[in-house]
């Protein structure tokens, strides 16, 4: 075979490798969000307060999926990063359908917890295989490609959930979206190749592992990192309570059905949140590639121009104007993504890597996720005494101004990613 052949098969290789890590996310998400569209139908049949509802969707699936995401990418730093994914894979699913069966918040609480544990296993070992597939100056743009999976399966979740819980009811809806995950799991065992560790780069693998706390403290050392996750934990914070909270803010505040708002929030957050994950990933590449400095900074601005339009989003007289002047802030909300996890990869050793992401994620995901949802429910609760049904606007639109903070730590950690390049 010759050369040219050679780097055919090897592209082609990993395209579809990308290709279906892209619908692995988008399941991943799927499964994970649809249970926000199905708030309210839930909170009216199993008798949940907003504080419940935000455990439910936040904590109660951030702890589980966000520790267990640590010593998981410590395996799949010295193991078969496929096999790992597809396990993961047949776990949430299980789970996901799992919870269409349950009775009361603590059935719910279990299968939730167990969508967690199973989507610890995804990202951490699917950032490193994409590392190992893609060179740096094109990693920020295949990482945004694969960050397509979080725009697409929420809006599927939304479009599913929204139509299915109108017709067929809650339960229903999380059967329809869990049960074909098990079908994924078993084409992604056997048609993805394990990539070899270094070969996008050209680096030998030492096979010398680090530990966990090694790893820990080798990226603690570098400003830039610091400054990065907690931008990014802070951009998770606001970006889940608005994602969880935003159906039940337009049925609340607008008299919306479940379906409708699945459906205009559903593309919405799939296609200018789609748009925005692959632009910032490339942008990130192109003025990176220039300066690397600014393969961050592209992100602080974005998240400084995000805070004005949300004001317009929540408070507007009409749901279609809340619509409209939500298209602006979910796109520029998730420029972030790529370059975040991105950057990350290119300051850690090989086999650093999958535990590099697990412990981004980790803080990202206790603090976004693990506390942003609930944080917007406890302040609804807390307001409704004042607002009424209009507790959760006020609740969302204060958060909101927390991408102010997020943008001035992405801005210092672009000013000292050049020195801890070098350095590594």
């Amino acid at each position: 075979m010759s050369l040219i052949d050679n780097t055919q098969s090897s592209n082609s290789i990993r395209n579809y490798a990308l290709g279906i890590l892209v619908v692995v996310y988008t399941f991943n998400f799927i499964d994970r969000q649809i249970l926000s569209i199905l708030l309210e139908s839930i909170k009216t049949d199993l008798g949940l307060s907003d504080t419940s509802l935000g455990f439910l969707t936040g904590f109660a699936f951030a702890l589980f999926y966000a520790t267990l995401g640590i010593p998981i990418a410590k395996y799949a730093d010295k193991g078969n990063r496929r096999n790992l994914i597809a396990l993961s894979i047949g776990v949430w699913s299980f789970m996901t359908a799992l919870s269409g069966l349950a009775q009361n918040f603590f059935h719910l609480l279990f299968a939730r917890i167990g969508v967690g544990v199973g989507e610890a296993g995804c990202s951490p070992p699917a950032h490193s295989m994409i590392a190992d597939y893609f060179p740096a100056n094109k990693r920020s743009t295949a990482l945004g490609i694969y960050s397509l999976g979080i725009p697409f399966g929420i809006m599927f979740g939304l479009f599913a959930g929204g139509w299915i819980n109108e017709v067929f009811g809650w339960r229903l809806a999380f059967f329809v979206v869990g049960i074909p995950g098990i079908l994924l799991a078993f084409i992604f065992r056997f048609t993805v190749k394990e990539p070899i560790r270094g070969q996008a780069e050209g680096k030998i693998d030492s096979e010398n592992q680090p530990s966990i706390f090694e790893t820990i403290s080798y990226l603690i050392k570098k400003r830039s990192f610091r400054h990065l996750v907690f931008a990014a934990a802070l951009a998770a914070f606001v970006g889940y309570g608005a994602i969880t909270w935003l159906p039940s803010f337009f049925q609340r505040s607008y008299g919306m059905q479940t379906s409708d708002v699945g459906w205009y929030l559903g593309l919405i957050l799939g296609i200018p949140g789609g748009l925005g994950i692959f632009l910032g990933g490339y942008l990130s590449d192109y003025f990176g590639a220039k300066n690397v400095k600014w393969s961050l900074w592209v992100a602080a601005i974005a998240m400084a121009l995000t805070v004005p339009f949300n004001v317009y989003v929540y408070l507007s007289p009409t749901a279609t104007m809340s619509f409209l002047w939500l298209i602006i802030p979910v796109a520029l909300g998730n420029f972030y993504q790529a370059a975040t996890f991105s950057q990350t990869q290119g300051l850690v050793e090989l086999r650093m890597r999958s535990v590099a992401a697990a412990i981004l994620l980790f803080i990202i995901n206790i603090i976004g996720l693990g506390f942003g949802p609930q944080s917007v429910g406890i302040l609804s609760d807390l307001l409704h005494s004042e607002y009424g049904k209009d507790s959760l606007r006020y609740s969302l639109l204060i958060f909101a101004f927390l991408k102010l903070w997020c943008a001035f730590h992405y801005y210092m950690a672009g000013k000292y990613l050049k020195e801890d390049l070098i350095k590594n």
